[in-house]
């Protein structure tokens, strides 16, 4: 599945708890459908203690969001469905 965003574009959410906030595509996951927004969609991780960090820890991580959740903003963007208009030519029967 072809996604509308890439690595590095400049996106907004427009659904979701971060409905409004923009950040910049972290990884793109065309498999998936999805992709990982810098700052976007944060979810806390707990680690298990091991010998270099004894006490253990939490850490804020970015999650996936669905790619039809984001739209893409700065000079680049365009909507998905705008094409080059031509002018159509009238087709009549040859007689």
């Amino acid at each position: 599945m072809a996604l509308h965003v890439k690595k590095g574009d400049t996106v907004k959410v427009l659904s979701g708890n971060d409905k409004g906030k923009q950040g910049v595509v972290k990884e793109a996951l065309p498999r998936e459908g999805r992709v990982i927004v810098e700052g976007i969609n944060l979810r806390w991780k707990h680690k298990k203690p091991s010998q270099q960090n004894p006490k253990g820890q939490r850490v804020q991580e970015e999650c996936s969001i669905h790619a039809s959740n984001v739209a893409r903003v700065g000079g680049d963007a365009k909507p998905a469905s705008a094409k080059p208009t031509a002018a159509k030519k009238s087709k009549k029967a040859a007689k």
